[in-house]
């Protein structure tokens, strides 16, 4: 299986300023690997853009094995976009499977990514889990964290980035992706003043949570959550028991104020974990894709707001 992103073997993986103009007013085919990226795009581009997801919602980057559609999805596309830092390790494979002729735009470029938990995060300080995950069955997970988008700064990035890719691909829509992606940053950075705000009203000693793999590193570098998950960066390489023992003796050290299932993962490991600490699963947070229309956090916003307010809830109990 291919886990590691090689798009230079079989596209040439381009810069921003190297697209060439491919569409002109008509609706511009836009493919994005995973829904959090595709609601990035839709607000961006607006009505003159069609965007097609490749992971469907509530759907996991990091072990999506690659549907014969998606290459035909590929084949359309005037704009591919992809998160990059080897989050999508299923789009070698595809694109190689695939007749794509689009540029491929790794969004996250001009990020300054943190290094992966594998390495040096703080529930991994050189022990077995390390070694576990960092090369699980042969697959390396890469050097850094690809989870930027949970820190707001740099879904600034990916936005900017996504409105330059279209520009380039659409010379003729550019002004009304700059101005789309301006009112989309300024809406970016409301959210990150609740965000702060609603975490500042949580005391600094409860602020210690579980989550079922190590997805919120931005997240707790920006805004003092501390995570501790028994999954490192990847899903694809299980927990193993000492793992969880490991685990479960850091809850009871660090006093930990909740855990929680995730959108993406089976919930079964961390009902057990919380059986043996003797915490409550305080809720569902989405991490690597959105929900559903009707769920709670089926657009980026509205996957922060609910992340928070699902924490903020489960530690103080409103």
């Amino acid at each position: 299986m291919f886990r590691t992103l090689r798009f230079a073997t079989y596209v040439s993986l381009v810069t921003l300023g190297g697209l060439a103009s491919t569409a002109s007013a008509a609706e511009l085919k836009v493919v994005a690997s995973f829904s959090i990226i595709a609601d990035f795009a839709k607000n961006v581009g607006g009505d003159r853009v069609e965007v097609s997801t490749l992971v469907p919602i509530d759907g996991d980057a990091h072990v999506y094995e690659p549907r014969p559609a998606d290459a035909a999805t590929l084949e359309q596309a005037d704009v591919i976009l992809v998160n990059g830092l080897q989050l999508e390790g299923f789009m070698s494979r595809l694109i190689e499977a695939s007749d794509a002729k689009a540029p491929v735009v790794e969004v996250s470029k001009g990020v300054e990514p943190l290094k992966s938990a594998e390495e040096e995060h703080h529930h991994n300080e050189g022990g077995e889990h390390a070694e576990a995950g960092h090369d699980h069955e042969g697959h390396h997970h890469g050097e850094f964290d690809p989870h930027a988008w949970q820190s707001i700064d740099a879904a600034e990035i990916y936005v900017k980035n996504i409105a330059g890719a279209f520009c380039e691909a659409d010379s003729a829509g550019c002004a009304t992706y700059t101005a789309n992606s301006e009112a989309y940053v300024a809406k970016l950075g409301e959210l990150e003043t609740e965000v702060k705000a609603a975490i500042a009203s949580i005391p600094e000693d409860r602020r210690t949570i579980i989550t079922s793999h190590d997805a919120f590193g931005y997240f707790e570098r920006d805004y003092g959550l501390k995570f501790i998950a028994p999954e490192g960066i990847s899903t694809e390489a299980e927990a193993s028991a000492a793992d969880v023992a490991k685990l479960v003796d850091q809850v009871k050290e660090d006093k930990a104020s909740a855990i929680f299932v995730e959108n993406i993962s089976n919930p079964r490991l961390i009902e057990q974990i919380a059986n043996e600490t003797g915490l409550k699963v305080g809720g569902t947070l989405y991490s690597d894709a959105l929900s559903g229309p009707d769920g709670p956090a089926s657009t980026y916003i509205d996957m922060f707001r609910s992340n928070v307010e699902t924490i903020r809830s489960a530690i103080l109990g409103s």
